[in-house]
């Protein structure tokens, strides 16, 4: 029975480890660090392996083990975790770290974003996940999301090498696309004319 378990979480996180790299790298910001991070959760994953197989999303339940061990790396800055000594093999999966590091520009930006503002900017708009689905991992509400949403991309807007990656995740957060049309230029009034009569009285005449 253990055999067929290991054998079925073999096959599952195989199919999926590349994603689950392109999602520790982007949070992490350092490919080392997104190997240490993806094995964290591939070990807490295996341990609660009988919940993620019948969960009605396992896609979602490990992502939330992924985002959650980030967390908590980030704030204690702890050394040293258990790791699974034996994960499947990365270099048989031509999507791994190399397709990762095609986004270093994007992942070194995303480092300077708050921890959960970048989580959200992750999930939302490289993870392509809804709302929803985004509050569920990390357990906040959808009001929370897109708050931390338009801010992270506020300040990913800033960075000029992102500015296309801003617009064509959430068109809606360019400056352009929100602001509203200029008001057409008014034409000045002219002054009144000034005529002189045959009596030799200025009359004021509006045009």
């Amino acid at each position: 029975m253990d055999e067929e378990r290991d054998a079925e979480f073999r096959a599952y996180f195989a199919s999926r480890l590349p994603a689950l790299l392109r999602l520790a790298y982007l949070l992490a910001g350092d490919a080392a660090d997104a190997e240490d991070l993806a094995q964290t959760a591939l070990a807490r994953a295996f341990v609660a392996w009988g919940r993620v197989r019948t969960s009605d999303t396992p896609d979602a339940y490990v992502r939330r083990i992924l985002v959650n061990a980030h967390s908590r790396r980030f704030r204690r800055r702890r050394v040293g975790e258990t790791l699974m000594s034996e994960v499947p093999d990365g270099s048989t999966h031509p999507g791994g770290l190399a397709d990762v590091e095609d986004r270093v520009g994007l992942a070194a930006a995303l480092a300077v974003l708050p921890t959960r503002q970048r989580a959200v900017v992750v999930l939302r708009y490289c993870e392509d996940l809804p709302e929803v689905q985004v509050a569920a991992i990390l357990g906040c509400s959808v009001g929370t999301v897109k708050t931390h949403a338009s801010r992270g991309l506020a300040r990913l807007r800033a960075d000029p090498t992102l500015r296309a990656f801003v617009t064509a995740v959430s068109p809606s957060a360019s400056p352009s696309a929100s602001a509203s049309p200029p008001a057409p230029a008014r034409t000045p009034r002219r002054p009144p004319a000034i005529s002189a009569p045959d009596d030799g009285r200025v009359r004021h005449e509006t045009p």
